[in-house]
């Protein structure tokens, strides 16, 4: 399961900057005005080899009893649920008294807790660091959040122990299949359908599920661990704040899963949050089957225009399979089976290098590459980089400057030749070093002088045209 790291401070101290590091974003808002956060965000990480979610906390600060409880009661929440929790100070402030009831709190949490000091830039950093010991956490961990410095060594130190951490096979549980969507689309009812028992528990109110809830289950000699997540419904419209970390429980259900199955309401229009929650699985790279619920009860016009509309606006995802259901009346249920298998032996299988760089090939014969500054651009081999989701590497010259539209090209031509269902396909490029890059070419005899005659040539031609 992906690491979670909560950043916990007062208000003002580089929580947000921070944060915007680590995801490499500019999802949080970044001001000099203390308290600006008021509300967990979160968001995904990559560093190395290794991924991670990262939670943005809001600030302690005293102006508002009921406000600050609020708040308080989010940090709770995020410091339980993590790994690593990152208590941030302000190296220009110095140690102050909230940061020591913070401390305090932090150390009954039992969570592995790392000192971090912000805006170290430009002063005594060792001088100032010293008084921060007092607080029992270890060494200080320096940063400049705002000028990216300090990150890399930050990053090292929290996820060493993380990386190290026993994962579990995936033979011992199959085929994991995460249900998501939004709140009352039927997630709980469509797992207990797929179960044929009542396993989880079904009420008709949003946010009845709140945690993701692992189901261990065995169908044709087949393993499979169905999860079942709690609905992510859009930011303003969430107010409590055990609802709100649950979207953290359902990013990483999404993250460990290998087949996400994303549910629809076919009596409301596809919605933002429905489109940020694809967007999301696209970004991990998970194999996809999208399922319309609630298509009982529907008259032919209804069920033409939400064809219509899924067509037009999820046109992005039409590489996976899309299946109408009643989940309460097991209409169609049965056919999810061999859909979750065919994206799964899709997104793992293995692909031959022979077989890519025959299969590129016909992509360049088909429609070369375009022209860069007058050369072409030269695609000579591709191998596999991965599975789930399946990525492929392509060597050549110059792959940096591959535009985009071709990149999309390679993508579609190489999911139609392998012939996937329901994952997609990420290609990846890179440039081969070259041999001759740091050797300097040397003139023979006879270019030297043909060099130094043409150099005469150019100062009398010059000597000419200043006389006239």
């Amino acid at each position: 399961m992906k690491p979670v790291i909560a950043i916990v401070g007062r208000p003002n101290v580089g929580k947000s900057t921070l944060f915007n590091v680590l995801t490499q974003s500019r999802d949080a808002l970044v001001a000099d005005y203390p308290g600006l956060t008021r509300d967990r965000k979160y968001g995904h990480g990559t560093f190395d080899d290794s991924q991670f979610i990262v939670v943005d906390t809001g600030g302690l600060s005293g102006d508002s009893e009921q406000l600050d409880q609020h708040m308080a009661a989010q940090t709770r929440y995020a410091v339980n649920e993590s790994s690593v929790v990152l208590f941030l100070v302000d190296a220009r402030d110095g140690l102050t008294a909230a940061d020591e009831d913070i401390a305090s709190q932090l150390r009954r949490s039992g969570k592995k807790v790392l000192l971090v000091v912000n805006k170290t830039d430009g002063i005594n950093a060792d001088l100032v660091i010293s008084e921060f010991y007092a607080l029992g956490l270890g060494d200080p961990i320096r940063i400049a959040a705002a000028h990216n410095r300090g990150i890399k060594s930050l990053l090292d130190t929290v996820l060493a122990p993380l990386t190290e951490e026993q994962v579990e096979t995936d033979q011992e549980h199959g085929i994991k299949v995460a249900f998501v969507g939004r709140p009352n689309v039927g997630k709980s009812t469509l797992v207990n359908r797929v179960l044929g028992e009542d396993r989880v528990v079904v009420f008709d109110m949003p946010g009845t599920t709140r945690d993701s809830i692992y189901i261990p289950f065995e169908r044709d000699n087949k393993r499979y661990t169905l999860i079942d997540t709690a609905g992510v419904r859009r930011r303003r419209s969430v107010s409590e704040a055990v609802e709100k970390f649950s979207v953290i429980k359902t990013m990483q259900a999404i993250e460990e899963s290998h087949v996400v199955v994303m549910m629809m309401d076919a009596q409301k229009e596809i919605a933002d949050q429905d489109l940020h929650l694809l967007g999301f699985i696209l970004e991990a790279g998970r194999a996809l089957v999208l399922v319309i619920n609630k298509w009982d009860g529907l008259d032919d016009y209804q069920k033409d225009r939400i064809k219509a509309d899924v067509d037009q606006q999820l046109s992005f995802i039409r590489y996976a399979e899309t299946y109408y259901v009643s989940a309460l009346h097991g209409s169609n249920v049965g056919r999810l089976y061999a859909a979750i298998n065919r994206a799964y032996e899709s997104a793992t299988r293995n692909l031959s290098t022979a077989r890519l760089t025959r299969i590129l090939e016909q992509a360049i014969a088909a429609h070369p590459p375009p022209l860069i500054r007058g050369r072409r651009l030269k695609l000579r081999y591709a191998h596999q980089g991965g599975v789930n989701p399946p990525r492929i590497i392509i060597h050549g010259n110059q792959t940096e400057q591959v535009p985009a539209s071709y990149q999309r090209y390679l993508t579609n031509f190489f999911i139609e030749a392998i012939n996937v269902v329901g994952t997609p396909v990420k290609i990846e490029f890179k440039t081969g070093a070259n041999p001759f890059a740091d050797r300097k070419n040397k003139l023979s005899k006879r270019q030297q002088f043909r060099r130094a005659r043409m150099i005469q040539h150019i100062k009398r031609r010059e000597r000419k045209r200043k006389k006239h």
